[in-house]
């Protein structure tokens, strides 16, 4: 048996053995953690910062709210989270309600965006307000608790930009970071802390994945979703559920946020520490990792750094990282289909974002029966019931 096939089976053991052991461990997890612990947390778990192909201000995703009602089924509250990017992570934690959510992403510019969103989330009584101090802009009349994303973000679409506005939320947000919550901030940091809130002022709501400044100039949006579609996209129902669809949605990340649960991290999916470095601290308290957010990593793992038969892939170690976390039968990886393998597979349609195993994952990679990106998607996909272990919500 090869040597990658040896350590992914042994890794893959060990987590089956830790399943049945660890999953009926205490949660001793933290209700809250102290501004030195939430950025002893971030210090020693992360890897140095790297690259991509884009800024990545916004998620290029319309179809990532279609998994929801079924997520709900299959994963409890209470819970852990780890996912990958900017705000789409919001809305699956505002479906979830976990207890603790981590984000780890190659960029170290992602963890200082969601630092941005700490603050405003924070600062910010309502949605309005929210909105006002993302996008640099007064907050328009009207607009109520009980306002419709649509309407929040028709009224923005309008609303003239406010210097004046911008630089007062800035020094806000690095008055919050480093004299109130005194992290660790460099000042590069604070750097492109300005360049990311810059960036947000001077494309409002409209700002989309490719979103950014080249050689100073603006980059254009290139057919990607804006700001208002992701957050107005439908789950299979027509019910929006994105994490400013209400109040309560933006509530629970207001107070996920206040009490330094939700943990940003800057690592490699395939490195040697982030990811491994979150298991070692939920298996100390007993935890579960409920759900994964990959967007569509695994495809760049494969693509730039080779697949499992490379003990040096990026896939691989990826892998032999996610077997050593806590998991159960209801942990469940979220995969996006966009940039990857189309809308289909052999020719079927499917949907733009799916829900999988991750121990059925690990299983079929032990198996070699993934081995390209595209193998992940013959990973059987949830379907009828959830785990008996798992209720309606």
């Amino acid at each position: 048996m090869p040597k990658f096939r040896i350590r992914v089976a042994l890794l893959v053991l060990t987590a089956t053995l830790w399943s049945a052991t660890g999953s009926r461990a205490a949660d001793t997890l933290p209700n809250q953690l102290a501004d030195d612990a939430f950025w002893k947390l971030i210090e020693s778990s992360s890897e140095p910062g790297g690259s991509f192909q884009s800024e990545n201000f916004l998620s290029n995703e319309t179809g990532f709210q279609m998994v929801i009602p079924m997520l709900n089924l299959r994963v409890k509250p209470g819970g852990v989270y780890m996912g990958v990017g900017p705000e789409q992570n919001f809305t699956y934690i505002a479906a979830i309600r976990p207890k603790i959510a981590f984000i780890v992403d190659i960029r170290r510019q992602n963890m200082l965006e969601h630092l941005i969103y700490k603050s405003l989330f924070e600062t910010s009584d309502n949605r309005a307000d929210f909105l006002s101090k993302l996008f640099s802009r007064k907050r328009p009349a009207g607009l109520t608790e009980r306002s419709t994303p649509d309407e929040l973000f028709a009224a923005y679409n309008s609303a003239p930009t406010d210097n004046d506005a911008f630089t007062k939320n800035l020094q806000d947000i690095k008055d919050l970071l480093v004299k109130k919550h005194k992290f660790g901030l460099t000042d590069e940091d604070l750097i492109n802390i300005e360049h990311v809130l810059t960036v947000f002022r001077d494309w409002g709501p409209d700002i989309n994945y490719n979103s950014g400044t080249l050689n100073g100039r603006g980059r254009g949006g290139g057919g990607m979703p804006n700001y208002m579609d992701v957050m107005t996209a439908t789950d299979p129902q027509g019910q929006k559920r994105s994490y400013l669809a209400t109040e309560e949605n933006f509530r629970f990340l207001r107070d996920i946020e206040g009490r330094n649960m939700l943990i940003p991290l800057t690592g490699d999916f395939g490195g040697k520490k982030a990811v491994r470095a979150v298991g070692d601290y939920l298996k100390d308290h007993g935890a579960i990792v409920g759900a994964f957010y990959l967007s569509n990593v695994e495809n760049y793992l494969f693509q730039n750094q080779g697949g499992p038969g490379n003990p040096n892939g990026g896939a691989s170690n990826f892998y032999g990282n996610v077997a050593t976390l806590p998991l159960d039968s209801s942990s469940t990886f979220i995969r996006s289909r966009s940039g990857g393998s189309g809308g289909g597979i052999g020719g079927v349609s499917r949907p733009p974002n799916e829900l999988a195993s991750i121990q059925e994952t690990l299983t079929a990679v032990k198996d070699g029966r993934i081995r390209v990106y595209q193998d992940v998607f013959n990973v059987p996909v949830f379907q009828g019931d959830p785990p008996a272990n798992q209720q309606r919500r």
